[in-house]
């Protein structure tokens, strides 16, 4: 799965990121809409992902980070584990706002042509301060192996 450039309007989505990667994965013969795509990704996990985000919030709640439901805008409609801050017809804007960064992650839908879509992951995070670069440098491998992970169950039925 490609890493791709990252969209011109990223700054406008969450000014002062200074990280930003894109996942693809192209779908064939099905029409989604773009809630179905997310939904599809976020729906389900892997147990393998389940165990790291278990381990992860075990390790972070010391720094009081955020970790439980009730931590996450409860009275904000969810995909998975994130808040969904907006939505227009292509584009799913999810993220969250804590004391050591600040992230976007958007799903988005591209029509291809020829019965194929393109759904894409696109990541953009603002740290806030030394734990939250710290914090961004340790997940960022797993970050590289868990988002194509599950943007690859967009084209699963």
């Amino acid at each position: 799965m490609p890493v791709v450039p990252v969209f011109p309007d990223a700054a406008q989505i969450l000014p002062g990121a200074s990280f930003a990667d894109k996942f693809t994965v192209v779908v064939h013969g099905q029409r989604l809409d773009v809630g179905t795509a997310a939904e599809r990704v976020f729906r389900h996990r892997p147990s393998w992902i389940g165990a790291l985000m278990t381990l992860r919030n075990v390790m972070v709640r010391p720094f009081g980070l955020k970790t439980r439901d009730e931590d996450l805008a409860p009275e904000l409609e969810r995909k998975g584990m994130f808040p969904v801050l907006s939505q227009s017809g292509q584009r799913m804007v999810l993220g969250l706002d804590d004391h050591h960064l600040d992230f976007r992650l958007l799903v988005e839908l591209t029509e291809l042509g020829g019965g194929r879509q393109e759904v894409s992951a696109t990541t953009l995070v603002k740290p806030h301060n030394w734990l939250g670069r710290t914090y961004l440098t340790i997940v960022l491998p797993f970050h590289r192996i868990i988002v194509p992970a599950m943007l690859a169950r967009a084209a699963k039925p």
